[in-house]
């Protein structure tokens, strides 16, 4: 949605954006369910208890697939590997090893490279993220792909825990739906296509965040997921304020990392198991967690080098349309050699460390936790990379490698982005050459520089002392 249209959707009244918010959720749900969903999701729990042979078995067979068809019918392979035999190269390229490793970058500044000569992106749903890392990217999927991703996300999250698919649910998001500088309720929209409460994670101040636990309370929701940080926020109200009320079957994580004391404080407050969830739009990694604690990988997403230093490079098999092999994602972890010996009893590969994204939580001058920024480079496809740094409660400063065509109305669309989610404050975009990575080459895409006493001071929290 862009800034005019925003402007417009905030003008309406409340009850008018939860009924544009339920307009979009049934176009969502026609993309995402039918009439096979409850097909897929069974057999997506039957495949929880398959063999280790015959997960190899499917997964050579449909890697062996995705290969013959990402080289004969995906230009960006198929002009690789002609340009390999006209070198006088003959290495097979049913053999995954010798594929070549694509970037972010690759993607990023051609995607349609990567769609198939079948696939018509005008007849496909079209994601568009600019990433943990802050490089824009659109992704394409077709319904059956959707459809198939879906029903395998609700089998591994809401399905592992018994939890009914018309159970209402809240999501706690990144989502614009009320204006930043509201100070009064609702926070939120209903939408009543997909059951859903979406809660802004734009306005979780300590004096609004019991507005949000009363209408967790009011909708009857069963079951929550969101970004860590913010749900963190919100069971930190719940326990202060001693509230019993706001029992919950669930709570999944996503996006960032769940931390131990995170996990300890959400669960105590809502009286729930915390289930930690990782993916990405490219869908070429995904996992969740079950029961017993243990991060479990979804083989179906994709297959998973690992790297000596850990690093991921995933080849993509659930997106036939979109493919991409060899796919450098910038995250590191470590894969268990062996499930078996999971409590749950499931059979699906293990995640025994994950690094991911830590990216920085920004603050509004108000005292709020901004949530995700990254929708701020949302439709300019003329950016590398981005970095957002806060300076000051009223000071941000945005790093852009621009790529050619990056102009100033560009930069007053950034402008424009990061005020609607922290309030008025100064916004000095720089263009840079290369934004600059950490000691162990990533990019984190957000950085709060605000002393510890100056941020605890803005949250209205105490700041610890030494002793």
């Amino acid at each position: 949605m862009n800034s005019q249209m925003l402007a417009l959707y905030h003008c309406l009244p409340a009850p008018a954006r939860s009924a544009v918010a339920t307009l979009r959720g049934w176009y969502l749900k026609r993309w995402r369910f039918g009439a096979e969903t409850a097909q897929l999701t069974q057999e997506a729990l039957e495949r929880d208890r398959w063999t280790a042979a015959q997960w190899s078995a499917w997964r050579e067979e449909r890697l062996a697939f995705i290969l013959q068809r990402a080289a004969t019918q995906v230009p960006y392979y198929r002009q690789y590997w002609e340009a390999q035999r006209r070198a006088g190269n003959r290495a097979s390229w049913e053999v995954l090893g010798n594929w070549p490793l694509v970037e972010k970058d690759t993607v990023r500044v051609n995607p349609k490279a990567f769609l198939a000569d079948d696939s018509d992106p005008r007849r496909m749903f079209k994601e568009q993220t600019s990433g943990t890392t802050g490089t824009p990217l659109e992704i394409w999927r077709s319904r059956a792909t959707n459809a198939a991703l879906y029903a395998i996300a609700n089998a591994r999250t809401r399905g592992w825990d018994g939890i009914p698919p018309e159970a209402r649910w809240a999501r706690l998001g990144g989502q614009l739906i009320t204006p930043v500088q509201q100070r009064k309720p609702p926070f939120w929209v209903w939408n009543a296509a997909m059951r859903q409460l979406y809660l802004s994670s734009y306005h979780l101040a300590p004096d609004l965040i019991p507005h949000y636990l009363d209408a967790l309370a009011d909708y009857g929701v069963v079951y929550l997921s969101g970004y860590p940080s913010a749900i963190h926020a919100l069971a930190q109200q719940v326990v202060r304020r001693g509230r019993n009320d706001l029992r919950l079957a669930a709570v999944y994580t996503n996006a960032e990392p769940l931390y131990a004391d995170q996990r300890q404080t959400i669960s105590a407050a809502f009286q729930c198991p915390v289930r930690e969830t990782y993916g990405m739009a490219e869908t070429v990694a995904a996992a969740s967690e079950c029961s017993a604690g243990r991060l479990h990988l979804w083989p179906e997403a994709g297959f998973v080098e690992v790297g000596s230093d850990g690093e991921f490079v995933c080849t993509g098999l659930l997106n036939p349309d979109m493919i991409l092999i060899r796919y450098r994602l910038g995250d590191r972890g470590r894969i268990a050699a062996n499930a078996d010996a999971c409590a749950c009893g499931r059979s699906l590969p293990v995640v025994t460390a994950l690094e991911g994204r830590a990216d920085d939580m920004l603050i509004t001058r108000d005292g709020r936790y901004a949530g995700p920024l990254d929708p701020v480079f949302d439709g300019i496809p003329t950016i590398r990379e981005a970095q957002i740094i806060q300076e000051a409660l009223d000071l941000v400063r945005v790093c852009v490698a621009p790529a050619p065509g990056f102009n100033e109305t560009h930069e007053h669309t950034i402008t424009v982005g990061v005020r609607e989610r922290l309030g008025e404050v100064r916004v000095i975009v720089d263009r840079v050459d290369a934004v600059p990575r950490t000691s162990n080459g990533k990019l984190r895409a957000v950085i709060c520089n605000l002393p510890p006493a100056e941020r605890s001071a803005a949250l209205g929290r105490p700041f610890p002392q030494d002793n």
